[in-house]
C-alpha cells in the first residue's frame, strides 16, 4: 500500500490505505455502503419520535484486542477526542460544528446515547467515519475490535496482521509510497498485491498474469469556483464553463479510462444522487459562447491547481484551461506544489477563480452542509450564495424518515446539476492487481481492501 500507519485516536482520514488498516483492524461506529448506514461496533440504533436523541447498542462482546471490553464510555471518550481533531492538512474539521450543543450521554455499559439540540438525522452517517482503537501498551493507536490484530509494527513501513479468532492465517501490509514500486514490487514476487494503481504516471487498465480489480470511487474531482468576485461570480459563467468541458474527452484522454464524467457535486454512491437522476451535462461549446458572451461576465480566469490529489491534477488544469479558452475564456495556470499548502489557501479563500480539488466525504449532508451552504459558510464554501440550494438542504437535512429525505436530498442535488456550484469533471475509479491464487479480495468505493 501507499502508506501503512494506524493514526492518532483523535485523527479520522479518507486516505484508503489507512482506511483499509482501520477496517480490519477496528470497527467503525457503523459501516457506510452505497449511501445507507448498516451495523457495526454499534449493533442497533433508534431515533426518537422528536429527532433529538439517538439511542444506540454495542455488539454484545465487544472486545479490544487485548481483552479489554469495550464499553460506552470508551466509545464516549473516543468521540469526544474527534470532535477536537485536525484534519490530514492540520485544519479543524466540522465534526464539533455538527455536534454543538450535544450530550453524549452513558446510561449502560452498552448503551451509548446522544442527545442533540435540534434533529439531526445524518448523525448516522458521521458515525460511519469513526474507527474505534485503545492505545497499546507502547501508546500507540493499534487495538481494536476488528476481525484482525496487530503481531508486529514498524511505523510508516510494515504491519503484520492476524485474526483475533487466532487462526493460522496472517497478512503483511508493506509501505511503498510509488505506485511504479507497489506494481513491480507485484511483478517480481516480492508481494502477492499492490493497491492504487490508479496513481501510476501512465493509466493501465489490466496486468498480464495477475487479477486488476477496478471499483468505482465515491470520490467528486471538481474545480471549486470562486463565487465572490471575478467570472464565476456570474451564476451563467458557471455554467457556461460545464458546458465547455468534454467530461468523455477528459476521462479517456487524461485519465486513460479510470473515471466516469460527474453530474453534480456528490458520487452515485451518495444519498439522494439514484433519487436526482441527474443528466450528464451536455458538452455544447456553441451554447456555452453564447451564454458567456450574452452574460457580460469578465473573461480573465486564474485557475488553480496542486501537483497531486487529486491524482494528474496539472493535466487536468491544461485540459480545463483549452475547453475554457474555446469559449472566450483567457486562462491563465498556476501550479502549487505544496499540497497541504494548497488545500491551507483554499481554506483561506485564496484560490483564484478555479481551483482543482476532490470532496471526499461520504455524507451527502457534509458536503452540502461542508461546501455549498452559505448560511453555514464552512471553510471549504467557496463564495457561490443560492438561496434555492439552501431552502433545499434545509429541509431535507430535518427530514426524520431515511427514504423521505434520499428524496429530498435528490431534489437538491439535481438543482446542483442544473445550475452548478462547481466545474463537474469526474468521479475516478481505484485500482488493484493480485496474483490469481488470491482469491476473495475485493475493493469498496472508498478504495479500502477487503477479504472474505
Amino acid at each position: 500500500m501507499e502508506r501503512v500507519e494506524f493514526l492518532s485516536q483523535d485523527r479520522v482520514t479518507d486516505d484508503s490505505s489507512i482506511l483499509t488498516l482501520k477496517n480490519w483492524v477496528c470497527e467503525p461506529l457503523l459501516r457506510w455502503r452505497s449511501g445507507r448506514v448498516f451495523p457495526s461496533l454499534l449493533e442497533k440504533w433508534q431515533l426518537s419520535p422528536d429527532g433529538l436523541c439517538w439511542q444506540f447498542q454495542i455488539r454484545p462482546g465487544a472486545t479490544f484486542h487485548d481483552g479489554t471490553p469495550c464499553t460506552s464510555a470508551c466509545i464516549a471518550g473516543f468521540i469526544d477526542n474527534i470532535l477536537n481533531s485536525v484534519d490530514m492538512f492540520g485544519m479543524k474539521w466540522s465534526y464539533a460544528r455538527y455536534l454543538d450543543g450535544a450530550a453524549i450521554e452513558t446510561p449502560a455499559r452498552d448503551i451509548l446515547q446522544v442527545r442533540t439540540a435540534s434533529p439531526f438525522p445524518d448523525l448516522v452517517d458521521i458515525f460511519a467515519e469513526f474507527h474505534v482503537s485503545a492505545l497499546d501498551k507502547s501508546g500507540l493507536p493499534t487495538l481494536g475490535t476488528g476481525a484482525w490484530k496487530v503481531v508486529e509494527y514498524e511505523p510508516g513501513v510494515r504491519v503484520r496482521l492476524a485474526p483475533a479468532s487466532g487462526t493460522g492465517k496472517r497478512a503483511d501490509f508493506l509501505s511503498m509510497r510509488r505506485a511504479e514500486d507497489r506494481l513491480a514490487s507485484l511483478r517480481d514476487g516480492t508481494v502477492n498485491c499492490s493497491m492504487q494503481l490508479e496513481k501510476l504516471s501512465v493509466p493501465r487498465r489490466s496486468l498480464e498474469g495477475f487479477n486488476w480489480v477496478e471499483s468505482d470511487a465515491n470520490l467528486t474531482v471538481t474545480a471549486f469556483m470562486n463565487g465572490r468576485t471575478g467570472p464565476f461570480a456570474w451564476p451563467e459563467a458557471r455554467l457556461a464553463a460545464n458546458l465547455a468541458i468534454d467530461r468523455d474527452a477528459l476521462v479517456s484522454g487524461v485519465m486513460g479510462g479510470l473515471a466516469s464524467p460527474a453530474t453534480t457535486v456528490v458520487s452515485p454512491f451518495h444519498l439522494g444522487y439514484a433519487e436526482a437522476g441527474p443528466a450528464p451535462i451536455a458538452h455544447d461549446p456553441a451554447r456555452a459562447r453564447t451564454i458567456l458572451l450574452e452574460s457580460g461576465a469578465p473573461a480573465e480566469v486564474v485557475l488553480r491547481s496542486p501537483e497531486f490529489m487529486p491524482e494528474r491534477a496539472p493535466e487536468i488544469a491544461n485540459f480545463i484551461a483549452e475547453a475554457l479558452g474555446e469559449i472566450g475564456f483567457h486562462v491563465d495556470v498556476q501550479i502549487e506544489p505544496d499540497r497541504p499548502e494548497y488545500a491551507r489557501q483554499l481554506g483561506r479563500k485564496e484560490m483564484g477563480d478555479l481551483a482543482i480539488f476532490d470532496s471526499s466525504p461520504r455524507s451527502t449532508f457534509r458536503v452540502l452542509d461542508d461546501k455549498i451552504s452559505s448560511e453555514t459558510a464552512s471553510v471549504w464554501w467557496q463564495g457561490v450564495d443560492d438561496p434555492r440550494a439552501n431552502d433545499l438542504f434545509n429541509s431535507a437535512r430535518r427530514i426524520l424518515d431515511p427514504g423521505m429525505r434520499a428524496q429530498a436530498y435528490g431534489e437538491c442535488l439535481a438543482h446542483l446539476s442544473r445550475h452548478p456550484h462547481w466545474l463537474y469533471l469526474f468521479y475516478p475509479k481505484v485500482c488493484m492487481a493480485h496474483a490469481t491464487e488470491l482469491k476473495g479480495l475485493s475493493l469498496d468505493h472508498s478504495g479500502t481492501l477487503h477479504v472474505f
